[in-house]
């Protein structure tokens, strides 16, 4: 089934750090399990975890938006985990952060939460200002395991999070409309998983889903308010951007096995 989704234009007000002081905060990040396991573990781990992801709205107005996103290094193995946080609704940068480090899990289509995370979450753990939302390039629960990255994410911030895929991991969809704001259906094994969402015309559609503490409708209406004329919603563009070395940020810091991998890695 496809539908039209309307967007409300965003007013820009540009507002400096001072004006937010009341919110800022650090970030805390659970400690779930080890990130140090093997394939058949961390498949019970996805298992387990999807029967704790919540599927209802927590917040109401977010203050702070964030996106994040990972971009692999120059050298083998290596990686750049990179968090972009927005105030709201002026989508202004407020705090960036990245950090580069090891990617201690193989790539295994499905599993990808277990190789970009540790990195994602030492950048976010960097944060002096709380995300109420957090855009995340990669799937929540439109998986085979109703465990994606976004939901995993999730999981470990305490936050709501959506899963902002650019391409199709599990499921089906009718063609959207070709209006900005369309969206189809995404549905595996006759369940709603999320939805193929047309953000940008002439442009394909980006796959939606809920990631933690949100539910489907929000999750469009959100990823919607965050758009600025590109495919991708403006914390995931900008995210996305810093983690490949092209946003104007502070130089990446460096995570070492000592440091916060020691922490993550435990």
């Amino acid at each position: 089934m496809t539908h039209n989704y309307l967007a409300v234009n965003i007013v820009k007000i540009w507002l400096s750090r001072d004006d937010i002081p009341a919110i800022i905060r650090s970030v805390k990040v659970e400690r779930l399990h080890s990130w140090q396991v093997s394939v058949s573990e961390a498949l019970d781990i996805q298992r387990r975890l999807a029967g704790q992801v919540s599927k209802k709205s927590e917040f109401v107005t977010p203050h702070f938006i964030a996106g994040v996103d990972i971009s692999p290094g120059k050298a083998q193995g290596m990686a750049r985990g990179a968090v972009v946080v927005l105030s709201y609704p002026e989508l202004r940068v407020v705090e960036t952060e990245v950090v580069q480090g090891k990617l201690n899990f193989p790539y295994i289509p499905g599993l990808l939460s277990f190789r970009e995370s540790p990195l994602i979450l030492a950048a976010c753990e960097r944060l002096t200002a709380t995300p109420d939302l957090i855009l995340v390039d990669g799937q929540g629960i439109a998986h085979p395991r109703r465990m994606g990255l976004a939901s995993h994410l999730g999981l470990f911030l305490n936050t709501p999070t959506i899963g902002c895929a650019k391409s199709l991991l599990c499921g089906r969809h009718e063609t959207p409309g070709e209006k900005p704001g369309s969206y189809a259906e995404l549905v595996d094994s006759d369940e709603i998983i999320g939805v193929a969402l047309r953000t940008k015309s002439k442009m394909k559609p980006i796959y939606i889903s809920i990631g933690h503490k949100i539910d489907l409708e929000s999750a469009i209406h959100w990823v919607l308010q965050c758009c600025h004329g590109y495919r991708l919603p403006e914390p995931s563009r900008l995210a996305h951007l810093a983690a490949e070395g092209n946003l104007k940020v502070a130089k990446a810091t460096a995570v070492s096995e000592v440091g916060y991998q020691g922490k993550l890695f435990e």
